[in-house]
């Protein structure tokens, strides 16, 4: 994709990539090869019928590949930005044994943008079924599973705590990865096909247990919301966050436009952010349009990094500093942050996945100065509801069990996405809500 210039977009939160034109957009698709055996579905979590959508593209049909795509995925735009498409369904492209893949990804965000532009499609419906089912938390599993099951015929209420449905799309991406009209829309979309949204009901709560468990059947998506902390010394100083809380004043409670909205983050100075994912990288880039001098701090070597390829070269563009190969021990200050300590770290043997597990060097230890300190070391599941549920099993980091169907263990209640697996990617969430959706079906339709 092309990206706005470093110098520009440092300073606001328009979106960095800029797209791809229609040309563009059809000369990559008239690359594919119409694979019998196409890996490239293989390699999608929803099944989207990737070569018939390149097809159409080709031959400059952009409303009948829209309209092909959202047979199977109905948050093409969204997925088109935020999907690791290199580790998918281009990872799996043939072509890229020996050239570059097809970006499979830039194509679906420019099928949904131009559908977006000229007029939004919805897929096929089928006739009621009188059945109704909860669908709990409006994140990427809840919408999905929302609109499988509405376009099979059921009616479905989703139910969000929060004043605004997306989940992490709209409070943990910032918006120069996922413009928030973006994800208005496509929510606009899945509502479109007749799902009931309830905002303000925090599950348990508004809507008692009872009342969630008198429909037909219940999906349970709240997502990862817990945040992990790192149990350091001085952690509870002014000027430390977890990431998720961070992300959220910023992007939810539009913390950067402060004084105009009261809910600020302190806009630091010297800013350090603990972590190598794409939440890392994402709060390190806001934390830098915010006004702040950035270093991530990361305990393995720069290679290890788990975040997406692109988002951490555009993050060393932007002026993010990286000290990798180190780990913070303890957060300074007394009244507030004034810096945090770190000590080296060396690679020693390998762990279960295969990387070399860090181990501190003795003496190693040094001083990063810093007014904020920001931990992105991960989160789990949301404790909300599923501690209101103790029949529901749980493993041993609070995530709910769940069978190869996506059922728990109790009757009629089914889970998926990050609440069931821990924090992973948006489309991983949405393919484990698709199948929880039909997994729904055919238990409703067995009654």
């Amino acid at each position: 994709m092309h990206d706005r210039p470093v110098e520009r977009r440092i300073h606001d939160f328009g979106e960095v990539d800029t797209g791809i034109t229609p040309e563009e957009a059809m000369a990559e698709s008239g690359r594919c090869l119409q694979c019998k055996k196409p890996l490239c579905v293989k390699g999608c979590p929803v099944g989207i019928d990737i070569p018939t959508f390149l097809r159409e593209v080709a031959a400059g049909n952009f409303k009948k590949a829209a309209v092909i795509i959202k047979e199977q995925n109905m948050l093409p735009a969204i997925c088109g930005r935020v999907c690791p498409q290199e580790e998918q369904c281009e990872g799996e492209c043939i072509l890229g044994k020996k050239e570059e893949p097809i970006p499979i990804g830039e194509l679906e965000r420019f099928v949904a943008d131009q559908e977006r532009e000229h007029g939004m499609v919805l897929p096929r419906k089928k006739p009621t079924t009188g059945r109704r089912v909860a669908v709990v938390g409006a994140g990427p599993a809840g919408l999905t599973a929302a609109a499988e099951l509405a376009r099979m015929g059921y009616h479905v209420t989703l139910f969000e705590s929060l004043h605004a449905a997306g989940g992490v799309l709209m409070y943990g991406i910032p918006a120069f990865r996922l413009p928030k009209q973006i994800v208005k829309a496509e929510i606009d979309a899945v509502l479109l096909l007749g799902v009931d949204l309830k905002l303000n009901h925090l599950a348990g709560r508004s809507v008692t247990i009872k009342e969630l468990l008198d429909y037909d059947a219940v999906f349970l998506g709240t997502g990862a919301g817990l945040p992990y902390f790192m149990g350091l010394p001085g952690e509870n100083l002014p000027g430390v966050y977890s990431a998720n809380e961070f992300l959220a004043r910023v992007n939810l409670m539009h913390a950067d436009r402060f004084p105009v909205f009261d809910t600020p983050v302190k806009r630091g100075s010297r800013v350090v952010v603990a972590g190598g994912g794409n939440v890392a990288m994402d709060a390190a880039r806001v934390a830098l349009r915010l006004g702040g001098k950035v270093t991530l701090v990361y305990r393995r070597r720069e290679e290890d990094l788990p975040a997406r390829a692109a988002e951490v070269a555009r993050a060393k563009e932007e002026g993010i500093e990286f000290v990798s190969c180190a780990n913070p021990v303890r957060i300074l200050g007394d009244q507030a942050v004034t810096g945090v300590e770190c000590v080296k770290m060396e690679m020693c043997a390998l762990d279960s996945s295969g990387r070399p597990e860090p181990a501190p060097i003795e003496g190693s230890r040094f001083t990063i100065d810093a007014d904020i300190f920001i931990a992105a070391i991960g989160q789990g599941p949301n404790p909300l509801l599923i501690s209101l549920l103790p029949e529901l099993k749980r493993g041993k980091r609070g995530n709910v069990i769940v069978d190869e169907e996506f059922r728990t263990s109790m009757r009629k209640v089914y889970a998926g996405g990050d609440v069931a697996t821990g924090a992973a990617t948006v489309i991983l969430a949405m393919g484990a809500a698709k199948s929880a959706a039909h997994a729904i079906d055919r238990m409703l339709r067995e009654e």
